[in-house]
């Protein structure tokens, strides 16, 4: 410790760093730590490591100039964080935004095309949105479920209107969300089969979640391995029907757990006709149909629920990003069958369904149902469609577009992340899914004008990509 403070003493006054103060003094970082606060070295990483508490922090936003965009999607130290080190941020830190445009402190503008991974579905700073969470957090912010919330009982009426499904249970992320499906999955399976089944089936390329049980039925090895063992689950080919029989044949599962159209996977539709025998299936078996449409629902891949392209229905919705238009919330929504599986003490949530939060969600959905904002997506959405179709007939660094309607992207072997960087470079966000896709959730307030702004800069990001080698020709 001697070292580390002999360090942060050393720094104290230089410009853009904190002066160690006491630890209870008010004002900048606070660095200095009494002793029963210090932390011992850990294990594995030597006796001379000194903690983050004494690594000094900028007070100040950084003195670099701006310059380029360039920089736009730079990379920070997590040793100067006192966050954990789960994401690799931009190092672009955004002071406000209006609509689809964000900006940074210093007034430059980026067009938002991702709207925080399909959360701001209003875009930033809805004038009714923002006057609607200011007045309810004036009168009332959480009482928690112990107390009636009336304006969660007339979201909840208003999601089952829209979506045939008969009760909701509120949470705070699409994680949870998927949490308390595969939970009332389970519980009905136990009620429903003398010997319960307690596996779970899901599609390769999927994605549900980080949690113990959503991470149980999130494809990618590379998540749950770290954290193993999870919950037993078994993955479907995409759209194979012979492998989805197969999958039944072998054991009927508590639950049947889908993305209609793959988000982080990498944007893949799945087919109708894959979805309807899996209704079949389910039906047969007394298998819970569990559709996620955290990313895909709400309107962003044209009907209100994207499952509803296949004409069924399933047993258990869960909602989320958009849901509430930028504030924390999860949605499980169940039909009539699941409605009374859960009883008092089964599941809950603190903060779920708080008055807060449900008026976000009351102006959302009041804008996408009577303020015709879904309608007049279809056409920009149709106009998307057509432009990246375009760019794939032009360039040959992209291979394919994926997705729809407002949820779209195109399939850049090797290139995305540079593709993304090009754009940001332009004053555009965009995201990257399943490491080859560029990603587009714009935000639903995007304009015509904007989108066309976006597909031109996009071409000139294509064109700036290093030409793909042709392969060598075999004698």
């Amino acid at each position: 410790m001697a070292t580390a403070s002999a360090s942060a003493s050393s720094t104290a006054g230089q410009p853009g760093t904190c002066r160690p103060a006491a630890y209870s003094a008010p004002g900048c970082c606070r660095r200095s730590r009494p002793p029963w606060m210090r932390r011992r070295p850990c294990p594995g990483r030597g006796s001379a490591s000194p903690g983050r508490g004494l690594i000094p922090l900028p007070c100040t936003p950084s003195s670099k100039k701006s310059g380029e965009r360039s920089s736009a999607l730079g990379r920070w130290s997590p040793m100067a964080s006192a966050l954990m080190p789960t994401y690799r941020p931009a190092g672009t830190a955004f002071s406000s935004g209006a609509g689809a445009s964000l900006f940074d402190a210093e007034g430059r503008e980026w067009i938002d095309l991702l709207s925080g991974l399909g959360v701001t579905v209003l875009g930033h700073s809805h004038p009714r949105w923002v006057a609607a969470v200011q007045e309810q957090a004036a009168h009332l912010v959480h009482t928690s479920n112990l107390y009636p919330q009336a304006p969660a009982e007339e979201v909840a009426e208003r999601l089952c209107d829209l979506t045939g499904m008969d009760s909701v249970f509120f949470s705070n992320s699409g994680t949870e969300a998927v949490e308390c499906a595969l939970k009332l999955a389970r519980k009905a399976a136990g009620q429903r089969r003398p010997q319960a089944p307690t596996h779970f089936l899901a599609i390769e390329g999927s994605f549900h979640g980080r949690s113990l049980g959503s991470l149980s039925v999130t494809s990618n090895p590379g998540y749950r391995i770290p954290f193993a063992p999870t919950l037993k689950a078994h993955f479907v080919e995409r759209d194979s029907l012979r492998d989805l029989e197969q999958a039944f044949a072998q054991g009927s599962p508590a639950a049947l757990i889908v993305e209609p159209i793959q988000g982080e996977g990498g944007l893949h539709v799945l087919e109708g006709s894959f979805l309807r025998r899996a209704r079949e299936l389910c039906d047969q078996t007394g298998t819970v149909l569990i559709s996620d449409e955290v990313q895909c629902g709400l309107g962003r891949s044209g009907p209100f629920l994207a499952y509803a392209e296949a004409g069924v229905l399933p047993d258990v919705v869960t909602l989320a990003k958009p849901l509430a238009g930028g504030l924390s919330v999860g949605a499980t929504l169940a039909c009539a069958d699941l409605s009374s599986t859960f009883q008092p003490g089964d599941h809950g949530s603190t903060f779920g369904g708080g008055p807060l939060v449900m008026t976000a969600a009351r102006v959302v959905l009041d804008e996408l149902t009577h303020g015709g904002l879904l309608e007049e997506l279809t056409p920009k959405a149709e106009y998307l469609t057509a432009g990246l179709d375009d760019l794939v007939g032009r360039h040959d660094a992209a291979t394919e577009r994926r997705g729809r309607h407002w949820m779209q992207g195109l399939v850049l072997p090797g290139q995305a992340v540079a593709a993304q960087q090009g754009l940001a470079d332009r004053g555009f966000l965009a995201g990257t899914a399943a490491g080859d896709v560029l990603r587009f959730l714009p935000p639903y307030v995007l304009t015509h004008e904007q989108l066309e702004r976006a597909l031109a800069a996009l071409d000139e990001t294509l064109t700036a990509l290093p030409q793909p080698q042709a392969l060598p020709s075999i004698p």
